[in-house]
Formats: structure tokens, sequence, C-alpha cells
């Protein structure tokens, strides 16, 4: 598995339940800045096809006004 995708949904449990996010949200600012943009772009799609395939306790909501897709932690 990508481990860019396995820290961020091992960092899901640090949010609190109905907690709106990103998925740049779950990294720590400098953190996200040094993932490369091609590797960010693709960890949104993994990110999302994990939330659509699995028991994630995660529920898609919309894009944000930036175009960047939404989430809830159930």
């Amino acid at each position: 598995m990508n481990p860019y995708l396995q820290a961020a949904i091992n960092e899901i449990d640090q949010l609190h339940c109905k907690e709106k996010f990103i998925v740049k949200d779950l990294f720590k600012g400098y953190a996200w800045n040094r993932i490369p943009k091609n590797e960010r772009l693709t960890l949104g799609s993994l990110f999302l096809d994990w939330v659509n395939n699995s028991n994630s306790g995660v529920q898609k909501l919309e894009k944000n006004s930036s175009h960047q897709q939404m989430y809830r932690k159930l």
C-alpha cells in the first residue's frame, strides 16, 4: 500500500466524530508540502477509492470552493 495513503488512514483516528476534512488536513503542513505534487494528486485518488470501496467510517461529501474533495468522519 502507498505509504502516504496508510499515513492518512492512520490519522483519521485523531479526528472527532462528524468532523469534516480534506486529505491535506491529515498531514502536518510541512509534511504535506514535502510530498511531490504528482504524488499528492495520486494520494487524493487513492484515498477516494479507499473511501468508496471499503468500510472506512468516512463519508464523501461535496467538493469545497477550491475544488478539493471533502470528507466527514462517521
